[in-house]
């Protein structure tokens, strides 16, 4: 059995490149940039008002010249327009291009207009209320680099540049498997021995936020037919994500299966609660892993959290962003193991408050679904005040 340090450590070290794609802007949302993406003209192109008002040629204003004959109406949209006279104006609209022989605009509020005639009320600035062309970047420029999260602010930018398709990080096939005699279909009714499959469909749910639709499959506890579907769901899916026949009883076959058909094992067992029976493997030559989860909900889920999403985010050159925060109740550490407590959290005054849920163990789904997420209790004997910072992993 390892430490909860050495197996994260592990995992991490794990981490191929599953290539990259080319999709359409409109299905991009959520996917990492595989490409460096520049500026296909200057920003904003042209120069633009960013006010509603009217334009005028300053040289006016400093011969004396308050008051000027308008001569037009200019919006955005409209191909640029020249001024005619230093003496005129043109009224000019938010987002217009600016006139020719303009470089001042006066915003509506600091002008009086009265037939056919503008007067400034107040003295302007030579090139106030003018977006210039270029000022954000330039034709050419590194707007977003590769690796950046998609966002929805990004697909503005992808937009602004004509992307209709854009190269993004592959990611990974994965299947979701459960295991046991156990368990029955949601829509069966279950008889007194058994229960209803749920942890396949959790992590099923909580792939799909994360952009990744699974395949699914499930395996009775049968050696024979557990190698079979094994050895064919290993030449489908980069990524096995399996719930269950990792501990020590007589039918938990997997990581004997798993050894047979070429899997490494990294680690079995992990000095940590939930989820000590946790197993890791890769097989080498095809580039296959496999995280083997315990059977119980809130071990799958913890595990899900705390291992697999760094180490996608790792795969997809996505830096995870460490969470903390601030117990508002004591919690005992176990002399030996890693722990990871349920919480549930609130904002109070800037800072992340949790409190603890007393949970009935790694079956217990009712909490599961009561949780924001765990805190991870470190090794110790002493109990960890409240008001201590922890780390936290929250659930989706």
């Amino acid at each position: 059995m390892i430490s909860f340090k050495d197996a994260f450590d592990h995992v991490l070290r794990h981490t191929p490149d599953f290539g990259n794609e080319t999709v359409a802007l409109t299905h991009s949302t959520g996917r990492i940039l595989d490409e460096d993406v520049r500026a296909d003209r200057d920003f904003p192109p042209f120069h633009r008002s960013t006010k509603d008002g009217i334009a005028i040629a300053f040289s006016a204003v400093e011969k004396g010249e308050d008051r000027f004959k308008l001569e037009g109406v200019l919006s955005a949209g409209m191909p640029q327009k020249t001024l005619s006279s230093d003496h005129n104006c043109l009224e000019i609209m938010t987002g217009a291009v600016l006139p020719k022989g303009a470089d001042t605009i006066v915003m509506y509020e600091e002008i009086e207009i009265h037939d056919g005639w503008a007067t400034l009320t107040k003295t302007p600035k030579k090139g106030q209320n003018i977006h210039q062309q270029g000022s954000d970047e330039q034709e050419g420029a590194i707007l977003l680099k590769k690796g950046s999260l998609i966002s929805a602010a990004v697909i503005g930018v992808l937009a602004s540049v004509g992307k209709t398709e854009v190269s993004v990080k592959k990611l990974p096939k994965i299947c979701v498997v459960s295991t046991g005699n156990e368990l029955v279909e949601v829509n069966e009714k279950p008889l007194p021995h058994q229960i209803r499959k749920s942890n396949a469909l959790s992590l099923a749910s909580a792939l799909k936020k994360v952009g990744i639709t699974p395949g699914l499959l499930h395996l009775a506890d049968e050696k024979n037919s557990i190698e079979t579907k094994l050895a064919e769901a290993l030449l489908t899916y980069d990524i096995l994500m399996l719930s269950g026949g990792v501990s020590k009883g007589k039918f938990d076959f997997i990581p004997e299966v798993l050894e047979a058909l070429g899997v490494e094992k990294v680690f079995h067992r992990v000095a940590q609660r939930p989820g000590k029976p946790f197993w890791f493997g890769i097989q080498k030559e095809k580039q296959k892993i496999v995280f083997s989860f315990p059977g119980n909900p809130v071990s799958t889920f913890a595990n899900y959290h705390v291992y697999f999403l760094p180490w996608l985010n790792k795969c997809l050159t996505l830096e995870s962003q460490r969470q903390t925060v601030i117990l508002e109740a004591p919690l005992h550490p176990h002399p030996s193991l890693t722990l990871f407590v349920q919480v549930t959290i609130k904002w109070d005054q800037g800072r992340i408050l949790a409190r603890p849920i007393k949970g009935n163990g790694s079956g217990d789904l009712v909490s599961l679904a009561q949780a924001d997420g765990f805190v991870c209790v470190p090794v110790g004997d002493k109990e960890i005040a409240k008001g201590s910072v922890l780390d936290f992993f929250q659930a989706s």
